[in-house]
């Protein structure tokens, strides 16, 4: 039944024309608009695996690499919209607006490229690239300019560590948990984004729980995998 595995594929490359909207959107400065395209594509992307896995697709196609599709996916959603996004919302010192947004697409081209930026055991590997919700933050917490290149710039960095991170859908520890958590914080980005141009300095600051617990969870269970490694 390649049938299904077909539109499996063509339900996680369908993440391509949401990232194409968002571009629309921020050429026509309706930055709401572009960030809500990035969120239907971050949930295409948060339920295209479970649905690769319940359709057997790698059974039914191996001759098309879901993982591969959903890369390219990633790269343009997470990565070169946001990126876009953060340059023309002004959110950048116009000095250093292209270096800073050029060091977000390398670092994360080589980041997407390493042999272990998804490893065997569910981890990323890196900073994951998360600068669609990144950019959120800053354009809704309208931070200094200064303030936003540095932050940028310090998480590009943090691509290059090889500190591991979560994958919440596939994690072996507090996966319920975090998966529950995870869905309430989507809940309040979402809200952050539907009410703009007007902001919530209150969902904002209750929204950063999840980051916090996301790191430090990450954190914890990164350290927990190596000294299991030394043993």
């Amino acid at each position: 039944m390649q049938y299904f595995a077909w539109l499996a594929h063509l339900y996680t490359a369908t993440g391509l024309i949401f990232g194409f909207l968002a571009l629309l959107a921020i050429s026509a400065e309706d930055f709401r608009a572009a960030f809500l395209w990035l969120f239907v594509a971050v949930l295409v992307d948060a339920s295209d695996g479970w649905l690769a896995r319940s359709l057997r697709v790698e059974e039914r196609l191996p001759s098309v690499s879901g993982a591969r599709i959903d890369d390219i996916v990633d790269y343009v959603t997470y990565v070169l919209v946001p990126a876009y996004l953060l340059y023309r919302a002004g959110s950048l010192p116009a000095w250093c607006a292209l270096p800073v947004t050029s060091a977000l697409l390398l670092s994360s081209a080589f980041g997407f490229a390493h042999t272990e930026a998804k490893t065997s055991d569910h981890f990323f590997t890196g900073f994951p690239s998360y600068w669609n919700i990144v950019a959120l933050y800053l354009f809704v917490a309208h931070l200094p300019a200064w303030l936003n290149a540095v932050i940028l710039l310090s998480l590009a960095g943090l691509v290059f560590v090889r500190t591991t991170y979560v994958y919440p859908s596939q994690m072996p520890t507090l996966r319920l948990i975090t998966i529950a958590a995870g869905s309430v914080w989507g809940a309040m980005l979402l809200w952050m984004i539907w009410i703009l141009p007007a902001r919530s300095p209150a969902v904002l600051l209750a929204s950063l729980a999840f980051p916090v617990y996301y790191t430090a969870l990450s954190i914890v269970l990164h350290r927990r995998r190596n000294h299991g490694r030394e043993r």
